[in-house]
């Protein structure tokens, strides 16, 4: 937000104020911005989490991301990196699923999160593995735990574990995207690295109160479709793994449905409940 807002504001001819309302997943800012007024001046923007991981894991959300909000368009998205410790006897992801069914009891993953819990536990499901949940409150504290070898891996956000890898203290086995990722060449996908074909995608993007009419849904969508195009703010989300978009309402309405689905299925199949 803080890197496209400025932009934002020089083509919407307003200033953009940003304000945080950490905690609880993100249900705390969504609501409040369910509840505003339809008139274009408070904006939630909602990551994968709030609005396609959260109404996986809890039964009673105060929001509905589909009937609360109008869908503007998404900033941008990005893949997760599966990372394992260095030392650990596994040079790829077929090798890393070898070792777990070996050690059903042993193994087990890192995540602060739930968009990182329910990738792992999607991993669990496709490949026939058992990690266990271990929580961390953080990604940095994640990859954190990998490093020390508490724990056996992690599926992860990339900036924290930049460090990490380049430092040669983490290997990372694959990118979760359908093909290679241009911030990470030499990480093959899960699919190449002998895993399972399937894709993560993580997003952030802006979303409006229900009944905010169209015009102002469009014009906006317009600004952050120009914003992101711009070279600064490539190179900027480029830094932080983020592929740009600035798609259109319904291409990011269908997007969020379709992820609401696959993440109830695989909650449900871990059994996995926030509340």
């Amino acid at each position: 937000m803080r890197v496209v807002a400025p932009k934002m504001s020089e083509g919407l001819g307003q200033s953009i104020i940003v304000e945080n309302k950490p905690g609880a997943q993100s249900i705390i800012a969504a609501e409040y911005v369910a509840k505003s007024a339809p008139d274009g001046y408070t904006l939630f923007m909602g990551p994968s989490g709030a609005m396609t991981m959260n109404p996986a894991i809890y039964s009673k959300l105060p929001y509905s991301p589909l009937k609360d909000f109008a869908q503007i368009s998404m900033i941008g998205d990005f893949p997760l990196i599966l990372v394992v410790n260095s030392s650990l006897p596994v040079n790829s992801v077929k090798d890393l699923i070898d070792y777990a069914k070996a050690r059903p009891s042993e193994v087990n993953y890192s995540a602060s999160a739930a968009p990182f819990q329910l990738a792992a536990e999607l991993f669990n499901q496709k490949t026939g593995t058992k990690f266990a949940h271990i929580p961390y409150k953080s990604s940095g504290e994640s990859v954190g735990a990998v490093m020390a070898g508490q724990v056996t891996m992690t599926i992860m956000d990339p900036p924290p574990a930049i460090g990490p890898l380049k430092g040669g203290k983490v290997k990372g086995l694959a990118v979760t995207s359908a093909k290679r990722d241009p911030a990470w060449p030499d990480l093959p996908t899960l699919a190449e690295a002998g895993g399972p074909d399937i894709e993560i995608r993580l997003f952030t993007g802006f979303h409006a109160p229900a009944g905010t009419p169209q015009a102002i849904v469009n014009r906006i969508q317009q600004e952050v479709a120009r914003a992101v195009k711009l070279p600064e703010i490539r190179e900027r989300l480029d830094q932080m793994s983020i592929v740009p978009s600035g798609n259109t309402p319904e291409e990011f309405r269908a997007i969020i449905a379709r992820d609401i689905a696959k993440w109830t299925a695989v909650a449900k199949a871990a059994n996995i409940k926030a509340d």
